[in-house]
């Protein structure tokens, strides 16, 4: 018999519908040596949580064996939770660790495993091969434009889901009154470089006009998208007289790779004179930079090379059930045959600080995760917002209905393996295991910080559908629910819905997605993202993003 109800921890006074339950309907919970029963008082939907005790005012909720709300109108046994009874809640903190012992799954079977990539003389290995052209300040972005509409079909990189023959054929049908006829596209279809596997266009907004600080920070971004490891190399525009210096840049580069190992083209418009001198000595010596980096190619490499970024968008009452422990199981392997993984979004970490800070390896790491916390948290509440305004509308209709009930969720794609590294935005993550990094709750933000850290690869979980993507780093899109998976097949990678309906485990169906995270990786396969071009790109402004 499936189950209708889950109950994630013994401790907890609420448990997870994982279907519709009706009125007067007899469920069972708990374990085979303690089992247990609640009649259902009133409709609970799919993924919201139905308590178990009466509740009144005042009363904790727990959920994952954790608070996660305050209930604010009594809720009868068997009764829905929700926004109108229950408010967020989370339990207090200190970077006093308690620590406790760790049983990390065997990753015995795949030390031996490894990927196909590109080794970069500085060590790291990518899964991709890219060229970047960047600007250094917003008022390049048009140049950067007139580059990527220069360089893309005619290198053969053009997008193989453009919808220009649609409508064409719309055209032509208005003109003719009758169904086109099939066109010709025009885009190349060779490739000129065959061992590159594109030229990646970062525009962005920043770079002058706002803080000193501002520009420190978009300047680190970006070197750290430079020192990625799937890019070649670079190609850099730049007004003149911006915040964001090309000195700025070039600091945080040797910040992270002293030698300067890469190429990295810098061209300044105020020197240069006329756009069309820029434009033609960028195109020149770009193409010529373009031929060098088609010369490398994959070759084996160990699991440990992987760097993965650990994320979530659109997440739903099964993200904390299904898809977000399979990636934290995933996350536990690479982290045991000795690779690196990050867990962002501070936001969306609110209310299991104490159980990161128990798992950090020293007091140093537990008090400066403890301080970025508090010093965000400080932010939000001085423009009168805070942690708990995080859940969207669709997170709430689909049973998260506080920042604790989402954040004890979220927090299952760290695994439980210990935290070895703590980095504030944008800095580089360069320890083995698993790393925390401070920034937004914004799932596009987020996966653009992760990846300027180094992330190689991303698994992100989503349970309403989103199709996020990144310019430089392959992105793994995995469903809690088979329903999802089933209508956005065009944006999911992978299903984890079969846990919900118990047709798998968390770690059969981890196994599963390593096996495609490899294949991913070696370029073997191409993830849904990257089929239609969907390269997001937001730098995080250092403010207030939840």
């Amino acid at each position: 018999m499936v189950e209708t109800v889950l109950q994630l921890d013994a401790r907890d006074n609420v448990v997870v519908a994982l279907a519709p339950l009706d009125p007067g309907t007899l469920v069972q919970f708990g374990s085979a040596s303690s089992p247990a029963s609640c009649t259902v008082a009133q409709k609970i939907p799919a993924k919201h949580k139905m308590s178990l005790v009466d509740l009144t005012p005042g009363d904790l909720v727990f959920l994952y064996g954790m608070v996660v709300g305050e209930v604010v109108e009594a809720i009868g046994r068997g009764g829905l939770v929700s926004t109108r009874n229950v408010r967020h809640r989370a339990g207090a903190y200190s970077a006093a660790r308690q620590p406790a012992p760790i049983a990390l799954p065997d990753a015995s079977a795949w030390v031996a495993r490894g990927f196909m990539g590109y080794h970069r003389a500085d060590g790291q290995v990518g899964t991709r091969n890219y060229w970047l052209v960047l600007p250094l300040v917003f008022c390049e972005n048009r140049n950067v434009e007139r580059m990527k509409e220069a360089l893309e079909e005619e290198l053969g990189y053009g997008s193989a889901n453009s919808y220009r023959q649609h409508v064409r054929k719309l055209i032509q049908r208005r003109a003719n009154g009758r169904d086109a006829v099939e066109l010709e596209a025009h885009p190349r279809t060779e490739r000129v470089f065959n061992n590159l596997d594109g030229v990646r266009f970062l525009t962005h907004q920043g770079g002058c006009g706002g803080t000193r600080q501002d520009a420190q920070a978009l300047c680190g971004l970006l070197a750290g998208y430079i020192h990625h490891p799937n890019v070649a190399g670079a190609t850099v525009l730049s007004l003149g007289c911006q915040n964001a210096q090309p000195s700025l840049l070039m600091d945080e580069l040797r910040a992270r790779d002293s030698e300067l190992r890469k190429p990295v083209l810098i061209f300044d418009q105020q020197k240069s004179g006329r756009e069309s001198a820029l434009m033609e000595q960028s195109l020149e010596e770009t193409f010529a930079a373009l031929a060098e980096a088609n010369c490398a190619q994959r070759e084996p490499a160990p699991l440990s090379a992987l760097t993965v970024g650990l994320q979530c968008g659109g997440s739903d009452g099964f993200s904390g059930i299904s898809a977000n422990p399979v990636v934290g199981y995933v996350s536990d392997l690479i982290v045991g045959v000795g690779g690196k993984t990050i867990l962002s979004e501070f936001p969306e970490l609110h209310g299991v600080e104490q159980e990161l800070i128990n798992r950090c390896t020293s007091d140093e790491l537990a008090r400066r995760f403890r301080d970025l916390m508090q010093a965000y948290q400080a932010r939000a509440k001085a423009v009168h917002s805070g942690f708990e305004m995080n859940p969207s509308p669709g997170n709430i209709a689909d049973g998260l209905t506080t920042d604790a009930i989402k954040s004890a969720g979220a927090a299952r794609k760290g695994g439980v393996a210990p935290v070895s590294g703590v980095i504030d935005y944008p800095e580089y993550a360069t320890t083995p295991g698993l790393t925390l990094q401070c920034t937004p709750g914004n799932d596009v933000e987020s996966v653009t910080a992760q990846v300027g850290a180094g992330a190689n690869l991303v698994l992100f979980t989503t349970g309403l559908g989103t199709p996020t993507g990144n310019p430089v780093a392959p992105v793994v899109k995995i469903s809690t629910n088979s329903t999802l998976a089933r209508r956005m097949g065009d944006i999911i990678d992978f299903d984890a819905g079969g846990i919900v309906t118990g047709e798998t485990t968390i770690a059969e169906c981890a196994e599963k997605l390593l096996e495609l995270s490899i294949q991913v990786a070696s370029g073997e396969r191409f993830t849904k993202a990257e089929l239609l071009g969907q390269n997001d790109f937001i730098p995080w402004k250092r403010g207030v993003s939840l």
